[in-house]
C-alpha cells in the first residue's frame, strides 16, 4: 500500500528554520523529521511513498537524490568517476518526489498525485507529524467499516488548567492542562480509498483537503474515526521541534520503534 505524504507548505509558524529549508527537512535528533516519518511506516511494513512538494522542492529531491551515497562507505575513483560501495545503511525506501506546485493547497496536491495511486487503497498524513500509532491497526480498523476514509483521532495536552466555579465563585473541581481539554482532533494518518478523489473534482488547488472535500466526506456518512490514545505529536512551531529534539535526546521518543 503506498503512502501519501503532504509536504509542500511554507511552514509559516516555524519561519526560524523554514527560511532556509521546507518543514519535514527540519531535523529531529540530526534527521529531518521527513526521515522519522518514513521510518515509522517503514516499521510497519509500509515502504512505498509518494512525497508531495511545494516549497523549497528541490531541498527535499536533492536530499533523496543523494541519499545512498551519504549513508554509504565508498572509494571514488576522481579521474573516472567510477564509484565502488563498500557498505551502506541506506533505507528500503522507494520514493516518488511530485513537484503540486508552489502555492497549491492540500487538496490540489492529493488531487495532483491520483494517477501515481492509481485504483488501490492508500494511506496519507502530514510531514511533520509523529507518533507511535499502530498502522497495521489503523488499515484493520479502516477495513472493518466500509467506508471509504479513515482518519485518526488524537487528544492532545491542555494548554489550561480547567476550573468548575458555582455562581458563589467556589472552585468544585479543578483539573491542571487535561489532555485535550476533552476534544478530539484530526491527528492525520488517513487510509482512504480511491473514491475520496471523486470529491476533488474541477479546480481544487485553493481548497484544503480538510475543509471542502473532507467535510463533504463527513456529511455524507462516509468517514470514521481511528481513536488513538497514544503519542501523537506534531511540530507545529519552534517550541515543538525543541521538545521533540528533547525527547529524542534523553531517549524517550515513543514513536521510534524502529
Amino acid at each position: 500500500m503506498k503512502v501519501v505524504i503532504f509536504a509542500g507548505g511554507f511552514g509559516t509558524r516555524l519561519m526560524e528554520e523554514t527560511e532556509a529549508r521546507p518543514k519535514p527537512m527540519v531535523e529531529i535528533g540530526g534527521k529531518p523529521i521527513l526521515w522519522h516519518i518514513l521510518k515509522m511506516y517503514e516499521h510497519h511494513g509500509y515502504n512505498d511513498f509518494i512525497i508531495c512538494l511545494g516549497y523549497k522542492a528541490t531541498y527535499i529531491k536533492e536530499y533523496f537524490y543523494n541519499y545512498y551515497l551519504h549513508n554509504s562507505d565508498v572509494t571514488i575513483e576522481l579521474d573516472s568517476n567510477n564509484i565502488k560501495v563498500h557498505y551502506s545503511a541506506s533505507e528500503s525506501f522507494k520514493v516518488t518526489l511530485i513537484d503540486t506546485g508552489l502555492q497549491t493547497n492540500t487538496a490540489g496536491r492529493l488531487k495532483r498525485i491520483q494517477k501515481y495511486v492509481q485504483d488501490q487503497t492508500f494511506m496519507l498524513t502530514y510531514g511533520d507529524g509523529v507518533s507511535d500509532i499502530d498502522i497495521n491497526e489503523l488499515i484493520e480498523f479502516h477495513n472493518s467499516h466500509g467506508r471509504i476514509a479513515t482518519l485518526t483521532s488524537v487528544q492532545v495536552p491542555g494548554r489550561f488548567g480547567n476550573l468548575d466555579i458555582n455562581s458563589a465563585g467556589e472552585v468544585g473541581l479543578f483539573v491542571e492542562k487535561p489532555v485535550g481539554d476533552g476534544m478530539w482532533i484530526n491527528g492525520g494518518f488517513f487510509v482512504l480509498e480511491p473514491e475520496v478523489f471523486k470529491y476533488l473534482e474541477g479546480d481544487v488547488d485553493d481548497i484544503q483537503w480538510e475543509k471542502g472535500p473532507l467535510e463533504k466526506i463527513a456529511s455524507e456518512n462516509q468517514l470514521s474515526a481511528f481513536k488513538h490514545f497514544g503519542f501523537w505529536k506534531c511540530m507545529d512551531a519552534l517550541r515543538d521541534r525543541i521538545e521533540l529534539e528533547e525527547l529524542w535526546n534523553s531517549g524517550n521518543a515513543k514513536w521510534k520503534k524502529w
